[in-house]
């Protein structure tokens, strides 16, 4: 059987991707190929195979609620991002894929394409073309799984009324830092500049 005849590889690490072989001809890995079920195979020189395992929560991301995550996906789809991209986006927002923004607070949980779309379009409010936003995401993907009522409103309020940063000013801020919409506004320097969404950083 195959899960008999896998051995672990020396090589077997990828980011949080875990590889095994069955075969000991040298391998050169010549292409990637994915599945919507996170398997992948990357075929390679010598005819065998590499089969290369998603990381448990990649795998869980597919598997607890498959049809809210492509709705999900379907609402990223024109910001030309690739699948696997997409996946990575929300697997960070929303606690599937390990992210050093959220710490150890973020709880994992399956997004809703109707918060995602408010989100999109309360971005898209502020000045933000589909392209901004696909720069946004690329750079800050945990936006999509921050609170638009508790955090991203009021961070925009602070801006503002504190700042004096609106229009065109915003949209460039928003470019350059899009962490400030997740920014914790309870935190005012407490935590010493500690943690990754106190506004003392900005």
């Amino acid at each position: 059987m195959l899960g008999n005849s896998l051995a672990a590889s020396p090589l077997a690490t990828l980011g949080s991707i875990k590889c095994f072989h069955h075969s000991t001809v040298d391998l050169v890995p010549l292409s990637l190929k994915s599945s919507s079920h996170g398997l992948r195979t990357i075929s390679c020189v010598s005819g065998s195979k590499w089969i290369v395992f998603c990381s448990t929560t990649q795998v869980e991301t597919y598997n607890e609620d498959p049809k809210t995550w492509e709705e999900c996906k379907e609402a990223l789809s024109c910001f030309d991002f690739s699948v696997e991209e997409k996946d990575k986006i929300l697997g960070k927002a929303f606690g599937h894929i390990h992210s050093p923004y959220w710490t150890e607070e973020r709880v994992k949980e399956n997004p809703k394409a109707e918060t995602l779309n408010q989100i999109l379009e309360f971005l898209r409010s502020l000045g933000l073309s589909d392209e901004d936003l696909h720069k946004v995401m690329k750079k800050f993907p945990e936006v999509l799984g921050c609170s638009l009522e508790e955090e991203m409103k009021p961070n925009i309020v602070i801006l503002e009324n504190q700042w004096g940063i609106s229009g065109k000013q915003l949209r460039n801020l928003l470019l350059r830092n899009p962490k400030v919409l997740g920014y914790n506004v309870d935190c005012k320097g407490d935590c010493i500049a500690q943690c990754t969404r106190c506004w003392v950083r900005f």
